[in-house]
């Protein structure tokens, strides 16, 4: 029963969606919600790829994608989007790392901010809009949680940044064992996909390093420049994570 109170507020932290009034809250709970950040993510992956397969039946895949990325970014609230816009801003922007951390805290949206997050869209829309529907379906169901969980990596190695912030309640070192149990929950969707042929096994093989590599590096960017992560760093980890699969995706069956 706490485990899934963990997984509810993991839930309720970091999508929209509602929640049992039974689950309750404690402060407390939040520390150890983040290793339900992937099992979150298969969450989001299947209601994104639900609404591609229902979409794609009465209309072209590229509006499918559409649909099922809106319908995405209104469950989570834009939450990770915003974090890749402000990441894009602070470390576009800023020459200090007090500068840096001013500046994603800043509400408003710069130049590197909006042509960073265009692209992202842009580059994730158009891949999906590429891939046959049945491995559109399976990339959502993979990359959503996948994703997720390279974000949750930085929560497991790097410091939390800030003083306080919005992933602050989240940003208590995590142990082997919760990281274990989120890749777990990553891992879910993938012997569905793999077995339904929606994906070939490849696209696993090279989506997963290349969203690796993707994380390693932007934690490496995050080090130097402000001495660790803060909650606009997860959003922007889980962004390119997500978009590294597509690539990777597309990539194999070309």
């Amino acid at each position: 029963m706490h485990q899934l109170r963990l997984f509810f507020t993991a839930l309720q932290f970091f999508t929209r969606l509602p929640i049992p009034g039974w689950v309750g809250f404690d402060p407390a709970w939040l520390n150890q919600a983040s290793r339900y950040f992937p099992l979150v993510g298969v969450v989001v992956a299947l209601m994104t790829a639900a609404a591609y397969a229902l979409a794609v039946q009465v209309l072209p895949p590229p509006v499918a994608a559409i649909i099922s990325t809106a319908i995405g970014i209104y469950a989570t609230g834009a939450f990770h989007e915003d974090g890749f816009a402000d990441m894009c801003d602070g470390f576009g922007g800023g020459m200090t790392p007090e500068r840096v951390l001013e500046i994603m805290k800043d509400s408003h949206i710069g130049a590197y901010g909006a042509i960073g997050t265009i692209c992202m869209l842009a580059l994730k829309l158009t891949t999906l809009a590429m891939l046959p529907p049945l491995a559109a379906i399976g990339a959502l169901l993979v990359a959503h949680p996948l994703s997720r969980l390279m974000a949750t990596s930085l929560i497991w190695r790097l410091d939390y940044a800030r003083a306080e912030g919005k992933a602050k309640p989240l940003a208590q070192k995590m142990s082997g064992t919760e990281l274990l149990l989120a890749a777990i929950c990553a891992a879910l969707p993938v012997p569905l996909v793999l077995a339904l042929n929606w994906l070939p096994p490849t696209a696993l093989l090279a989506g997963v390093p290349a969203a690796a590599i993707a994380t390693f590096w932007l934690a490496r960017k995050c080090v130097r420049r402000i001495g660790g992560y803060t909650g606009d760093c997860l959003g922007a980890v889980q962004q390119v994570a997500e978009v590294m699969f597509y690539l990777c995706a597309l990539a194999s069956l070309r």
